[in-house]
């Protein structure tokens, strides 16, 4: 039986409310349109009792248990900002009640019953869910794939190489107070003009990161897999096929840990199946949604992770026709990998929903 509802309004759990992302989704859901009835927030069992604004109301922070579930049914939607674990543990409680799962970690992203949703490249997909669940994928796929999306809607991708430069806060507080640390310790000093200086101010506590963040780039990112590739790389690959339907598409991908706090880079050379003009791909990306072009190099104007940070759209610019290749074109792009990369895309999902049950 499904539970009687309390409002006529979808009801929606946010389990991880505590966390980055979830502050960030808090407020999403404040300067949104409403399309909520009953919000509960679901977090770690140190974080119960907690008091979160939500819509301006003051909302107590429950533990994270089978109870907390209790009265979601069909037409409710539970979105989790949690670790991989916790939502491979935890979502087929919330779809058991009869609600859709929207889950921002890696979890699902490969079940082939679970839709991998960017709604504004592939919002139709979100409809075909045999598991209850919809996936959202990671910041760095994120960033890119709605300037993507367009651009294959209008050329047709044919080839795809990236090059990530990722911020710290990717890998959740300890990132971020990991670089903090360390930009403390090298701040006024002439480290970085010998080999080995920076790794002995920082010390061997590299924090979630492979070698020393501050004063350097790091292309790390994930674990070791075959042929030298790392997770994340492969990730990065995986999810692009999957949302733009092209199983098939070669993808090559290098992820670079770089000293910025918020906001992922990617430099992107995708190659079309037909000559591209840098004029018209630049009309494409204006008329995107989720995409801002920035991009007058004379001017100095081009998206910088500083620029992008606390914002929602993607930042697009130095658009430039590849040199040798009519077929191709190369950009550079911006997004808060918080913001824009993840509680977003997890909004725009959930809202989604909400206008399948109204």
């Amino acid at each position: 039986m499904t539970p009687a509802r309390s409002t006529p309004a979808p009801a929606l759990a946010v389990v991880g409310a505590t966390g980055a992302v979830g502050s960030l989704l808090l407020q999403n859901l404040s300067r949104r349109a409403d399309v909520w009835g009953d919000i509960r927030l679901i977090a770690s069992a140190r974080s119960a009792g907690r008091m979160l604004a939500v819509r301006g109301e003051e909302t107590e922070v429950l533990a994270l248990s089978e109870d907390a579930f209790d009265g979601l049914g069909a037409g409710d939607v539970a979105l989790f900002l949690t670790p991989a674990e916790v939502s491979a543990r935890w979502a087929p409680v919330a779809t058991a009640r009869g609600a859709v799962v929207v889950d921002q970690s890696a979890a699902f992203r490969e079940d082939p019953e679970v839709p991998l949703v960017v709604p504004e490249v592939n919002a139709p997909a979100v409809r075909n869910r045999p598991r209850g669940i919809v996936a959202s994928p990671d910041c760095v796929t994120a960033a890119m794939i709605a300037a993507l999306g367009a651009l294959h809607t209008e050329y047709g991708l044919a080839d795809l190489t990236v090059s990530s430069y990722q911020a710290a806060s990717a890998a959740g507080r300890a990132g971020s107070e990991t670089l903090r640390r360390q930009l403390s310790l090298v701040a006024g000093t002439s480290l970085g003009e010998m080999t080995g200086d920076v790794r002995r101010a920082v010390g061997e506590d590299t924090g979630p990161f492979a070698a020393p963040l501050a004063l350097n780039v790091v292309p790390w990112s994930g674990e070791l897999r075959e042929g030298g590739w790392s997770s994340h790389e492969l990730a990065v690959r995986a999810q692009t096929r999957r949302i733009l339907r092209l199983e098939a598409l070669p993808v090559a991908v290098t992820c670079v840990q770089v000293p910025v706090l918020t906001g992922h880079s990617l430099s992107v050379r995708a190659r079309f199946g037909a000559a591209v003009d840098a004029g018209r791909a630049r009309e494409v990306l204006e008329a995107a949604p989720g995409v801002v072009v920035v991009d007058d190099p004379a001017a100095g104007e081009f998206p910088t992770p500083v620029d992008a940070a606390g914002t929602d759209p993607a930042w697009v610019g130095r658009l430039r026709a590849s040199l040798d290749d009519p077929r191709s074109l190369e950009f550079f792009v911006c997004a808060d990998n918080l913001q824009g990369g993840a509680a977003l895309n997890a909004t725009q999902i959930a809202e989604l929903l909400a206008g399948e049950f109204a």
